[in-house]
């Protein structure tokens, strides 16, 4: 089996009308698509909810659920919350500075740009505690990208033995570190 794309990427959200407003006025998506029903289709339980789907350019939908009654939304305290979070790329530098202005316009605080190497990110949280990352590439030459691939599997076996980070690529961060 060969997975053609993601379909969708669905989380919850506390208000489905200000999660639409937040997305479409702050990112710029586009709401497509709205599904409300009082049973879940898949499970046949009664669970009235709103499905809200958002258009995220080139394919990609995010879609939103909003459970009126079931308990309230918690995060996994288990989980730090920079860990589960929700990356969009943009096409420039310009384009993410211009956005971290409108975030913080919109009130909301803001962390980076942070340089990652590979692509630089700034991130936030949206109204229901969901962290959002913008990202734009940066350019890596194509030894060194060849190199990481190649270096994934190797750091993957040695992390799965030590559960230690591997130092392999440690030179992404350093100029952050120093």
């Amino acid at each position: 089996m060969k997975i053609k794309k993601i379909h969708h990427v669905a989380y919850r959200c506390r208000n489905a009308q200000e999660t639409v407003k937040f997305y479409q006025n702050t990112l710029g998506m586009t709401f497509t698509l709205a599904f409300a029903e009082n049973n879940v289709p898949s499970t046949k339980e009664s669970n009235p909810y709103m499905h809200v789907f958002l258009d995220a350019g080139m394919g990609n939908v995010l879609a939103f659920f909003e459970l009126p009654e079931s308990p309230d939304m918690a995060h996994d305290n288990n989980t730090p919350k920079w860990v589960q979070h929700i990356a969009f790329e943009v096409d420039d530098m310009e384009t993410l500075l211009e956005a971290k202005t409108k975030v913080k316009a919109a009130g909301l605080e803001v962390l980076g740009p942070i340089d990652h190497t590979l692509f630089k990110s700034i991130y936030f949280f949206d109204p229901n505690g969901h962290r959002l990352e913008l990202a734009v590439n940066t350019p890596i030459s194509k030894e060194k990208m060849e190199n990481l691939n190649e270096l994934a599997p190797i750091m993957l076996e040695e992390w799965g033995r030590t559960k230690r980070p591997p130092t392999h690529t440690s030179w992404l961060h350093e100029k952050e570190l120093a």
